[in-house]
């Protein structure tokens, strides 16, 4: 198992799968074992004292979802979501939550082997993005979505 697999917590063993997604002109990609689903943006209910990485809250099916920018959560340049934004739908920790996306780009069939770890620029990356693939000459890092999930929160639904 590579450090950067042993990091994450699982092994990917052969034929694994990653949902690539986009936010900017980078690629994440996130284990498909804990995307519950896929839809399109839609407005947020506002969440008052939440961080500013929470968007807002949805409600999907009668279920409360808080709707975290995954891009500010990541610290990187964000944008407003609109009717282009992608919200892919995770289990983490127990809880489910919304992460906003600027787009779903592909399923990744990965195993250990192919799992590099990140340049070492911090415990809260390495935290973040425990690993990364090249693939077709870019760079593609992978989002631990537990990490994501700060343990504190309280508001978010736990999972059914």
């Amino acid at each position: 198992m590579s450090t950067a697999s042993k990091d994450m917590g699982r092994t990917l063993g052969q034929g694994a799968e990653l949902l690539s997604v986009r936010i900017g002109d980078q690629d994440f990609a996130l284990d498909i074992m804990a995307v519950r689903e896929i839809r399109g943006w839609i407005a947020s209910t506002p969440l008052p004292h939440a961080p500013s990485f929470i968007k807002g809250m949805i409600n999907l099916r009668g279920v409360v979802l808080a709707i975290v920018d995954l891009a500010e959560r990541l610290g990187l340049p964000t944008r407003d979501p609109d009717s282009s934004s992608v919200v892919v739908v995770v289990e983490a920790r127990g809880r489910i939550i919304g992460l906003v996306v600027d787009a779903v780009s592909d399923i990744i069939a990965v195993n250990d082997d192919m799992v590099q770890s990140p340049p070492d620029v911090g415990a809260d990356t390495a935290m973040l993005i425990p690993g990364v693939l090249t693939l077709e000459g870019r760079i593609v890092s992978i989002i631990a979505i537990p990490a994501i999930v700060d343990q504190s929160w309280t508001a978010i639904p736990e999972a059914a």
